[in-house]
């Protein structure tokens, strides 16, 4: 990129008419002798009536042709509405997901502990159920059923004898 640089001697423009900043700006502008002058919204507008000494081996310019000088770059400013706006919906949608998240963390609270309290009661049920079972299994107790039933105990048992010769003992008829 090729810079022009402007002869030291030539006067400075500065802008014209009051600025809202008080003067500041203006004074500023004003202390700057090295920078290229910028005049108002036309900053690539070049100076009328300068010329530039020719090289050798080229013809001179044309006097009346402007002369071109750097101009500062453009500001760059995004536009601050969509951001706010993508900001936004970010933080909506994390408020949204926090809520959703909390709600299904809730209902699973109440659905674990209906789950623990039918367990709970499972347990009991089964605990009940194993001591009748238990009580029904016992000696005395099937002794007692069986009087209530009509059968009674015996008092020697009966042999079989089978045709390999082996013996079997059965309970024989009681008397």
């Amino acid at each position: 990129m090729n810079v022009t640089t402007l002869p030291a001697d030539r006067p400075r423009r500065t802008q014209q008419g009051a600025s809202r900043s008080g003067g500041r700006t203006t004074e500023r502008h004003a202390e700057q002798s090295n920078d290229a002058p910028t005049i108002g919204a036309t900053a690539l507008q070049p100076e009328r009536g300068t010329t530039q000494p020719a090289p050798q081996g080229r013809p001179a310019r044309d006097e009346k042709r402007p002369r071109l000088r750097v101009a500062p770059p453009a500001p760059v400013s995004a536009p601050r509405a969509p951001f706010v706006a993508l900001v936004l919906v970010l933080v909506l949608l994390g408020v949204i997901g926090i809520l959703v998240l909390n709600t299904r963390i809730a209902e699973n609270a109440f659905r674990l502990d209906a789950l623990r309290t039918k367990q709970s009661t499972l347990d009991r049920d089964e605990e009940r159920l194993r001591s009748d079972l238990a009580n029904k299994e016992s000696p005395v107790t099937l002794a007692s059923r069986a009087k209530q039933l009509g059968l009674v105990p015996t008092r020697t048992p009966a042999f079989l004898l089978l045709p390999d010769g082996t013996k079997l003992e059965m309970p024989g008829p009681s008397k």
